[in-house]
C-alpha cells in the first residue's frame, strides 16, 4: 500500500486539499491518502513543526508525508523532499522540518519534469509538492528530484531555556478543545527538577504537581501524548476560558 499523509494550514472552506489530492491521484492512482490535519492556525510553521514529530511515527515506514504550511510561497526558499527513519518528507525549507534535520538525507525539488506545468508563484502545494508526494509514492528515486541540500532551515527557540533555578518555555499550540501545549517536554522538565519540589507557572496559574490526566482537578497540569507539559481545564477550554495565548510564558521553578 502506498501512503501519502497530508498535513496544511488550508482548512476545508476553499477546494485547495481536494485539488492537491486530485493532482496526487493522477500520478499516483493507487496511493491512500490519510488527512492528518489541515487546521494548523495559518501560516504557522512552528506550529506544525511540533505536530510533525507528533504524528509521522505512526505511520507505516515507507509513508509519504506533503507537509504544506508555506507563507513565503514563491520566494527562493527551497522545495524539500527529506528521508528520515524510513519516511520521506515533502515541504518547503522553512523551519518546517527543524525537528527531523539531524540524521536526515535532504534533496532540493529542482526537477521541473517532475512538477506541474505551467507553476504557479502561489500555489506550490498544487504544482511542486503534490506531485513530488506522489511521484515518491509511485517509486520514484529521490535522487531524481535534485541536489543534496546540506543544511535546511532550523526555527530558533524551539526548546525551553534554563535560568538558574528556572525553565522557561512558552506555549506553542492549542488543540480542538482549548488545551494549552507546551514547549516543555516531559524529559526535559524530568533532567531540571530531578528529585526537587517545583512551581510551573502560566499567566497566573499555579501548579506544584503533575496531574495524570484532564479529570484529576478543574485546572491541571498534564503530560499530553505528545509527551509536553500541557495544560487544561476539565471539561473546559483552558484557551478561552483563561486568555491563554500562543507564546504564552511557561515557568518551571526548583527549589533548591
Amino acid at each position: 500500500m502506498n501512503i501519502i499523509s497530508l498535513l496544511t494550514d488550508f482548512g476545508l472552506k476553499d477546494p485547495y486539499v481536494g485539488i492537491m489530492k486530485g493532482v496526487m491521484l493522477t500520478v499516483s492512482p493507487r496511493s491512500t491518502m490519510v488527512d492528518v490535519t489541515h487546521e494548523i492556525e495559518p501560516q504557522d510553521t512552528r506550529e506544525a513543526a511540533f505536530l510533525i514529530p507528533e504524528y509521522y511515527r505512526f505511520f507505516p515506514i515507507g509513508t509519504v508525508h506533503l507537509c504544506v504550511v508555506d507563507p513565503t510561497v514563491g520566494s527562493a526558499r527551497k522545495p524539500l523532499v527529506l528521508m528520515k527513519d524510513g519516511h520521506i518528507f515533502v515541504g518547503p525549507d522553512n523551519g518546517l522540518f527543524s525537528f527531523l534535520l539531524d540524521g536526515a538525507t535532504i534533496r532540493e525539488i529542482s526537477n521541473r519534469d517532475l512538477m506541474r506545468q505551467p507553476l504557479s508563484t502561489t500555489f506550490h502545494g498544487r504544482d511542486v509538492f503534490a506531485p513530488a508526494a506522489a511521484h515518491l509514492s509511485a517509486g520514484v528515486s529521490p535522487e531524481l528530484f535534485g541536489p543534496i541540500v546540506e543544511e535546511g532551515v532550523r526555527l530558533p527557540a524551539l526548546a525551553p531555556v534554563t535560568e538558574g533555578e528556572k525553565m522557561i518555555g512558552e506555549i506553542v499550540r492549542f488543540d480542538r478543545f482549548g488545551n494549552a501545549i507546551s514547549n516543555v517536554s516531559f524529559a526535559a522538565f524530568e533532567r531540571f527538577v530531578t528529585d526537587k519540589p517545583f512551581k510551573i507557572g502560566l499567566k497566573g496559574l499555579s501548579f506544584d504537581r503533575i496531574a495524570g490526566s484532564y479529570y484529576e482537578e478543574t485546572c491541571v497540569c498534564t503530560v499530553g501524548s505528545a509527551g509536553y507539559l500541557e495544560f487544561a481545564i476539565f471539561k473546559g477550554n483552558l484557551r478561552r476560558d483563561k486568555g491563554i495565548e500562543k507564546g504564552e510564558r511557561v515557568t518551571v521553578g526548583r527549589q533548591a
